[in-house]
């Protein structure tokens, strides 16, 4: 997604979060670069706010469990536009979603950002230094589904171009675009099943074109995973 990142999730206009698993703060993880596209007409619906106090480096150890598969996790991401809600996909994706329901229980995610908004294609978050660079200290690998497609709502985790397919730190993104026509490397996560005009509300935000950054901070306070 953005400039030298990687694919999706951010890559220089992709979506790989660049510096997504590890915290070597040369590389950004990004979604992947976008197809030419419309943005949304949502309404802004978001509340200006001081941007959040800088998180100091934490490197987490590698998380040993993954999530039940049958069970339904449910993750609510409250930001400075609302709150939306991520249904996991514990049956696709156990170790991708164990790992993300692991830092959400350490409050790693709170008080971070939404630093890369690129409207019609992406919004991503979950980096500490809110830059595209930063990471929970660890990566792991889950391969998503060869016939996954990055249709509008759905949740993958960022990831840098040199790193394999599945690879997923801490940074994530939801698809806003009705297809982002990105490749099948992207971890799956889940799907947004809730408040989803929030997400099309973060998706217009007024940005910087050079750095796909919010000119306002859009802040997540929290995000809680709950089985339902």
């Amino acid at each position: 997604m953005p400039r030298a990142r990687v694919p999706i999730v951010i890559l220089a206009g992709a979506l790989a979060l660049g510096g997504c698993g590890g915290d070597s703060g040369s590389k950004s993880e990004t979604a992947a670069t976008p197809s030419p596209s419309s943005s949304s007409n949502a309404p802004a619906a978001c509340k200006q706010v001081p941007p959040p106090r800088h998180k100091p480096v934490v490197k987490l150890p590698k998380p040993k469990h993954a999530l039940e598969r049958g069970k339904t996790y449910v993750a609510t991401v409250s930001t400075s536009c609302g709150d939306f809600q991520i249904t996991l996909d514990s049956k696709q994706a156990p170790k991708t979603g164990g790992s993300f329901k692991y830092m959400a229980d350490k409050g790693f995610f709170d008080g971070t950002t939404f630093h890369r908004i690129v409207p019609g294609f992406v919004i991503q978050g979950g980096d500490p230094k809110g830059n595209g660079t930063g990471g929970p200290g660890y990566s792991i690998v889950e391969p998503p589904p060869q016939d996954l497609t990055y249709t509008k709502g759905v949740v993958a985790m960022a990831k840098t171009a040199s790193e394999p397919p599945g690879t997923s730190g801490s940074q994530f993104f939801v698809v806003t675009a009705e297809d982002a026509n990105l490749p099948p490397d992207y971890a799956l996560l889940g799907r947004v099943t809730s408040g989803q005009n929030v997400v099309d509300a973060i998706g217009v935000v007024e940005t910087d074109q050079n750095t796909e950054a919010p000119i306002h901070p859009v802040v997540i306070s929290s995000i809680k995973v709950a089985e339902k």
